[in-house]
């Protein structure tokens, strides 16, 4: 899937904070992580965000070297998104038995502009993480991330096609239907494993 979207010039820019990801509110029962997609409450179609990146390159070889890419998401709706949050990943989907998950021999970082540092995202064997955001953004408001990751040697390739991808999701919490439900939208791009 590549990400291929107009972004308005004219998009305020949110600042993208060093701290970590803010707690729900409390007046919210239930953690965003434990809501539903609103996608799967019948009838939800929000084009909340519009994303773009620049740098994911079409292919690359396992080695050492990073492949540095960056990506913006932006609030095409009319409301502040309450619960903002941001997380990376780099992986690659799995269809058939025997196929393996690229990410454990991934490795994945997003640029902390206040400490002038790269950071690394890691979930157990996952390249992946939240990447620190504002709590809400607002209609307009962008966030942008530069983020990098390369994939170490030792991946097993022989005959699987990796159908891999480096994505930033940006979530929130909406309502729909009477339930509070999460939207998601990725800024990335896929890329293919390449022998050297």
């Amino acid at each position: 899937m590549k990400i291929r979207r107009a972004l308005s010039a004219s998009a305020a820019t949110a600042v993208l904070l060093p701290v970590a990801l803010a707690a729900a509110p409390v007046a919210q029962a239930v953690p965003a992580e434990e809501m539903p997609p609103c996608h799967e409450i019948g009838g939800h179609h929000n084009q909340a965000f519009v994303g773009r990146s620049f740098g994911v390159p079409q292919s690359i070889t396992l080695g050492t070297k990073w492949n540095t890419f960056n990506a913006t998401l932006t609030n095409t709706s009319k409301k502040e998104m309450k619960s903002f949050s941001l997380s990376a990943k780099v992986s690659n989907h799995v269809y058939n038995p025997g196929e393996r998950y690229l990410s454990p021999y991934a490795d994945l970082q997003y640029w902390d502009p206040a400490q002038k540092a790269w950071k690394t995202l890691r979930e157990g064997e996952v390249a992946s993480g939240a990447v620190p955001a504002p709590k809400t953004l607002k209609p307009r408001e962008s966030v942008h991330v530069q983020l990098r990751f390369r994939v170490r040697e030792g991946l097993p390739l022989g005959d699987q096609a990796y159908d891999a991808y480096a994505y930033l999701t940006g979530t929130f919490v909406d309502r729909y239907n009477g339930m509070d439900c999460t939207v998601s939208d990725v800024a990335g791009d896929t890329f293919f494993i390449r022998q050297k």
